[in-house]
């Protein structure tokens, strides 16, 4: 039973939350203890919030998971969790991501921002996940909620450059992500989504392509402005670029070719490829903040 209820919650998901991380990492605040204890605890409430998102998803989407290949071995989809127990977890995990927000000193800017979250997503579940675009755009906001929650809980400025960069990555993986559902579409013409039948192959090609192209020009454009190499005292951070783009290309070719974008966290905790550039521009970019 608890693996189940382990399972329902998707603790592997809550990888996404480090980007409430990412303000800290700009800031040179990554080694202050203060800073990073309030982003932690953000963290900690943030993913108990998603996790009560994504129980009620599953609640709603019970008879569809069952015909997904993947989807179908969820503990609601497979019988193994009741709809009330779901229920029940859902309003647990609300109640602990309250109580850990009311920790911190910035108590009622994270209500503020973890209520922002649920809404949005509440309303991605019962309605807006079927409208096609819009639900990929959704998901994307929620990352940049999630860069919301570190920079206003520890007080830190983010810039524009910051969230124009974390919408467009979360967008490309989104669409990437929406991808394999029409691929499954196209070979068996089961539905997963309902909006599936709005998108086809080559639309999802091209539109991955151009935010791929978009996203990079984007980075390059940040590393070479005045205003960052004034930051940073350094005019070489174009050159962590570098592994953007092996990153992002390395991510196009698991969704056109290898069809293995289906879920990124996967594919973050499995392919060494990505995971050496992810580290290799953690560390580069490192150099210039820290050092």
């Amino acid at each position: 039973m608890l693996k189940n209820i382990f399972l329902l919650l998707r603790p592997q998901q809550w990888l996404k939350n480090i980007f409430i991380f990412i303000p800290l990492f700009f800031s040179r605040h990554l080694l202050e203890i203060h800073d990073v204890g309030i982003a932690g605890i953000a963290f900690i409430a943030y993913c108990f919030m998603a996790s009560a998102i994504y129980c009620f998803n599953d609640i709603l989407d019970v008879e569809s998971d069952r015909k997904h290949p993947q989807k179908c071995k969820r503990p609601l989809a497979a019988g193994k969790i009741s709809k009330t127990g779901g229920y029940l977890l859902m309003g647990t995990c609300i109640a602990l991501s309250l109580a850990f927000a009311s920790l911190i000193s910035t108590r009622t800017v994270l209500y503020g921002l973890l209520g922002v979250y649920f809404v949005i997503n509440l309303a991605y579940c019962l309605y807006l996940k079927q409208k096609a675009i819009i639900d990929v755009f959704i998901i994307a906001i929620g990352f940049v909620l999630r860069v919301l929650v570190g920079g206003f809980t520890t007080g830190i400025y983010i810039t524009h450059w910051i969230v124009l960069m974390t919408f467009l990555l979360a967008l490309f993986l989104a669409f990437a992500k929406r991808r394999d559902d029409v691929v499954i579409y196209a070979n068996t013409t089961t539905m997963m989504r309902r909006n599936v039948n709005r998108y086809n192959l080559e639309f999802m090609n091209q539109v991955i392509s151009l935010i791929a192209a978009i996203t990079m020009i984007c980075y390059i454009m940040y590393t070479v402005s005045d205003d960052v190499i004034m930051r940073f005292h350094s005019q070489y951070i174009y050159l962590t670029a570098v592994w953007v783009l092996a990153g992002l290309i390395r991510y196009l070719q698991l969704t056109i070719v290898d069809v293995k974008s289906g879920s990124p966290t996967k594919v973050l905790l499995k392919d060494r490829f990505v995971q050496a550039c992810i580290v290799g521009w953690i560390l580069h970019f490192a150099l210039f903040i820290y050092l």
